[in-house]
């Protein structure tokens, strides 16, 4: 798993050249009312296990949460299971909202 900062995941975001990932945000669903990142899928980290099939094993996937352990965590248990190409958003919306988008809100 690699760690990835919120300004390169926006540039990724941005790039028109590369295929854009999945953002898979592993939040509870009142923190994603609160803030979010356009176009997040949101599966809770306890539904992971559950719901891993949901996405192909060679997928660019972006695990996001509030600051980063709980996506980390759900990385770590999606490479066990064969995923590839996972990266960790570091420091999570929170970052993303003091680093990129300052209209997310923070909590």
């Amino acid at each position: 798993m690699q760690n990835l900062r919120a300004p390169d995941l926006a540039e990724w975001l941005s790039d028109a050249s590369r295929p854009k990932p999945i953002l898979l945000d592993v939040r509870e669903p009142w923190e994603v009312q609160t803030a979010q990142i356009p176009g997040a899928v949101n599966i809770p980290l306890q539904q992971i296990p559950a719901r891993s099939d949901e996405f192909d094993q060679d997928a660019e996937i972006v695990c996001i949460c509030h600051h980063g352990a709980r996506s980390a965590q759900a990385g770590m248990f999606l490479e066990a299971h064969g995923f590839t190409k996972i990266h960790n958003l570091q420091g999570g919306i929170d970052a993303w909202s003091r680093q990129v988008d300052a209209t997310v809100a923070l909590y």
